[in-house]
């Protein structure tokens, strides 16, 4: 008798807990098949490299589903992964590394041929010779990819250079690099290891883009080479890290850069020399590197009042800041984490105007996050709305067709860039089809070995 009660006891132990794990799992997929609903709201898959996931072998861990830092890409449906929000993928492949049976490779993604893209070389050089593109302005994101360019970039001008020596000219530098983010910091530092001549213009602040990022994203995921530093091996580091870092070894080495300088074009002379006219300057160098990124100006809306100074496009302090009343325009991931960003400052009112009725772009930890603001009152949400009239004391929504004036302090719009194409143009870059998928896939093998290189020297004892 005794033996039975134990068995019935035991019995409904492991019931009760086989119910619990039974509804983490209905949970899990219902949040899997949202996410595969929102995904569909698109209709291109992954654009570069992205995980191949064999059913015979996955086990549903869910272990690849927690580490993709772009968010939900990844579901668990039916007890297996599977590729849900594939246009999020730009193939980090830290899914890979993270699958215990190795269920998951990284594959190319269709071809996918971009137009109008900068025509370059293997060796980045566009087709006006002597002049080189790096970084995101060339087609590949991902900061790995643009410090590794801004070293190869270099390391071909100075092969070049020695090959066939110049005389030296006063005035003249053998390298002259427009935009101070991590392509060109690369190839500054780059460039100061062969010695070089050479000059850096940047119109904004040393760090470009990531210097724009708001506290403590995240903007690397895999080991990389900085040039007079080495082998950087934090696998994940936030913008401040990052920043800091670079301070770091820019202190420590004589970068020769100038801020506040708007390259305004660029002209190749009969001597082969291009002369760089900014605002306020002319430079004259013998190669020209451009690492501008692609996000250019920021794009306007054409609305009435746009021109006014409270209307800002770009965040950079978000608690200098305080008790204002301030409107948001877009839904990707930069306007929502600058919503939040200035509504944890003390005693601000912050309304998000979205012209969709929904977020459908934005990361997964982004998604969570902004539905706790709203629900705390911290932030307010107007889906399919947008901006019509800003004036001096508030701004005017059209809500489905219906306006309504809201009172604010200031506005902060974020509708993307517009890529400097007239600019290349101007200076004679040719533009063509190419092959970015292909492009990408390359980089993305390339990081998967890195961190996999890493990864086998952690576990060799020294």
């Amino acid at each position: 008798m005794d033996t039975l009660i134990t068995y019935a006891i035991g019995g409904i132990i492991s019931l009760f807990f086989l119910v619990i794990y039974l509804k983490s799992l209905k949970k899990r997929e219902r949040l899997a098949k949202e996410a595969a609903e929102k995904g569909k709201l698109f209709s291109h898959g992954p654009t570069a490299q992205h995980p191949h996931i064999d059913n015979n072998y996955c086990i549903g861990c869910a272990t690849c589903t927690m580490v993709c830092p772009e968010g939900d890409v990844l579901a668990m449906i039916g007890g297996k992964a599977v590729i849900v929000n594939g246009h999020k993928c730009i193939g980090h492949g830290l899914c890979a590394d993270a699958c215990p049976v190795g269920a998951i490779t990284m594959v190319m993604a269709s071809p996918s041929m971009a137009r109008d893209m900068p025509v370059l070389t293997p060796e980045f050089e566009s087709t006006v010779p002597g002049l080189f593109i790096i970084g995101e302005l060339g087609g590949l994101a991902l900061i790995k990819n643009a410090v590794n360019q801004g070293r190869e970039c270099v390391d071909t001008i100075c092969a070049r250079l020695s090959a066939n020596p110049a005389p030296k000219v006063d005035g003249v530098y053998d390298l002259l690099v427009v935009g101070a983010g991590p392509a060109g910091i690369s190839a500054s530092l780059r460039a100061i290891e062969h010695k070089l001549s050479y000059i850096t213009i940047e119109r904004d602040e040393i760090g470009g883009t990531v210097a724009k990022y708001p506290r403590q994203k995240l903007v690397m995921t895999s080991p990389v080479e900085f040039p007079m530093y080495g082998k950087f091996k934090k696998l994940q580091l936030s913008k401040e890290a990052l920043l800091s870092f670079w301070d770091m070894i820019l202190n420590r080495s004589d970068f020769n850069v100038s801020t506040g300088e708007k390259v305004e074009d660029i002209k190749k002379g009969e001597d082969k020399v291009f002369t760089v006219v900014t605002g306020t300057n002319q430079y004259r160098a013998r190669n020209v590197i451009l690492a501008l990124g692609r996000a250019g100006e920021p794009r306007k809306l054409g609305v009435k009042g746009e021109d006014l100074p409270k209307v800002m496009y770009r965040l950079l302090e978000a608690d200098h800041y305080i008790n204002k009343k301030i409107l948001i325009v877009g839904g990707g991931d930069s306007a929502v984490e600058a919503a939040m960003g200035l509504a944890c400052q003390s005693g601000n009112q912050v309304t998000l105007s979205y012209r969709s009725e929904r977020f459908s772009r934005i990361k997964e930890r982004n998604e969570k996050r902004i539905q706790d603001f709203v629900k705390s009152g911290k932030i307010k949400v107007v889906f399919n709305s947008n901006p019509v009239e800003f004036t001096s004391e508030s701004a005017v929504l059209d809500i489905q067709g219906a306006k309504q004036e809201i009172p604010n302090d200031f506005v902060w719009i974020f509708a993307g860039g517009t890529p400097p194409t007239a600019f290349l143009k101007k200076v004679g870059v040719g533009f063509g089809e190419r092959d970015v998928t292909l492009e990408a896939s390359k980089a993305a093998k390339e990081a998967e070995a890195d961190r996999k290189q890493f990864a086998h020297a952690a576990t060799v004892p020294s």
